[in-house]
């Protein structure tokens, strides 16, 4: 008599994908705290440094959101899950293109527009860096 043991295999996201997507919460999140700074202390250089980082929070979730509709369609049962996150993905990367044209302004006229939109984009990567990583736990198969 043989046994047969059913082995699910657990997939999650791929390493460089969970790298891109992780490395877009502090970027976005350092932008915010840059413009908090800057409506502290009226020196341009926390603006400008706060340009730096939407920038590159934009080519990180940019990536992510390419690896994100690479695993769209890897996704087999569960591909609501993925289809919500990669829109949630979208919809920070637009924010974030906002956020970048609004802090291309002239110093002072960025402000409050350009922190606010940076507190929303940052609020907007820790959601799709919580489902994207909650697809890991649920177990989606390759």
């Amino acid at each position: 008599m043989t046994a047969t043991v059913e082995r699910t295999v657990r997939s999650g996201l791929h390493p460089l994908h969970a790298v891109l997507l992780a490395g877009t919460i502090p970027l976005f999140l350092g932008a915010a705290l840059s413009d908090y700074a800057y409506s502290t202390s009226y020196h341009i250089q926390w603006s400008t440094f706060s340009s730096w980082l939407i920038v590159g929070g934009l080519v990180f979730t940019g990536f992510a959101l390419l690896a994100s509709i690479i695993g769209l369609f890897r996704a087999d049962r569960r591909r609501g899950i993925a289809l919500v996150y990669l829109c949630l993905l979208l919809v920070t990367w637009i924010v974030g293109f906002i956020n970048a044209l609004v802090h291309a302004r002239d110093a002072w006229a960025m402000m409050p527009t350009g922190f606010v939109l940076s507190i929303v984009v940052t609020v907007l990567a820790c959601a799709a860096t919580w489902i994207g990583f909650s697809r890991i736990s649920a177990g989606v198969k390759p």
